[in-house]
């Protein structure tokens, strides 16, 4: 699907570009399109699953904050996108991620794999643990979640125990415990 139909812009080329409103946000975000859509498919195809990826991993306590919002956006900009092209691919990522998820899941979780090396497999778990901790607080739910993106990416359990080892004090059971105990 062509991304400025997604986003109910003017179609790509000369006539759209003619056909469009002067609205200058919506210029703006035509121009962001325009930067999006000159990636190479193969490397935008990696990007919007591994944005997806991000975003799934802050909905699993069935919300998305703005705070996990913003660490995405940072996240992807760590990842190559200028800082506007970062906020729309995670508004796109979160709406797709609100509409579809579920299945796919799964299904795009597993695309990821099959275009990325193991290191960066494991650089996106460890990039869901920054979003699922950026309240400070990693829920059993979200737990779950960053366990099951894990297992689809098919990381080893020692790379993943040592990840979660770095997130321990964020984890909501080890918080309750600490404070039960003080």
């Amino acid at each position: 699907m062509d991304l400025r139909r997604f986003l109910g812009l003017a179609p790509a080329g000369a006539a759209g570009a003619q056909a469009g409103t002067t609205d200058p946000d919506a210029a703006a975000v035509r121009r962001i399109v325009d930067r999006l859509e000159s990636m190479p498919p193969d490397e935008a195809r990696k990007m919007a699953t591994f944005a997806y990826v991000l975003a799934r991993a802050a909905a699993a306590d069935f919300g998305v904050s703005d705070v996990e919002t913003r660490r995405i956006e940072g996240i992807l900009v760590e990842q190559g996108l200028s800082e506007p092209q970062a906020v729309l691919v995670t508004e796109i990522a979160k709406s797709t991620a609100r509409i579809i998820g579920g299945t796919e899941d799964y299904i795009v979780t597993r695309e990821y794999k099959a275009l990325s090396t193991p290191e960066e497999r494991l650089a996106l778990v460890r990039a869901c643990y920054l979003v699922s901790a950026a309240d400070d607080s990693i829920t059993a739910g979200e737990s779950s979640v960053l366990d099951e993106i894990a297992r689809e990416l098919d990381l080893e359990t020692p790379q993943v125990t040592a990840i979660r080892s770095e997130f321990g004090d964020r984890f909501s059971a080890v918080q309750a415990m600490r404070k039960a105990a003080r």
